[in-house]
């Protein structure tokens, strides 16, 4: 009877946690389509990279810690995201590349995959 309502909480914990990543993506992704209208140099281009960097520095952090749950496969793959994510908004930062259309895409395409 206990297992089983703590197998509940756990779940429910885990939803939670993913409906929060979620919208943190969201968020992110609206800042990142408003600075590809504006332009990466703008304010709103700074920010934009800027949050989305925080961003994956936290997921890149907690897909590296031992208490995560996640196939270790599973987590291999979302860090080669998140190092490629992080190399692309340096090489956004620098000018090499202009284009924010990639990284919104695979964003998208993350937060698609927490609901």
């Amino acid at each position: 009877m206990y297992e089983f309502a703590y197998n509940e909480i756990v779940e429910e914990s885990s939803r939670s946690m993913r409906a929060q990543e979620a919208r943190a993506f969201d968020r992110v992704i609206a800042m990142l389509r408003e600075a590809a209208s504006s332009g990466v140099r703008t304010r709103a281009g700074v920010n934009a990279l800027y949050q989305l960097r925080t961003l994956w520095t936290v997921f890149l952090d907690d897909l590296n810690g031992t208490e995560n749950a996640l196939p270790e496969t599973l987590r291999a793959r979302l860090i080669s995201i998140g190092i490629w994510v992080i190399k692309e908004i340096e090489r956004l930062r620098s000018g090499e590349v202009a284009d924010m259309s990639p990284l919104i895409e695979i964003n998208q395409i993350i937060r698609d995959g927490l609901n």
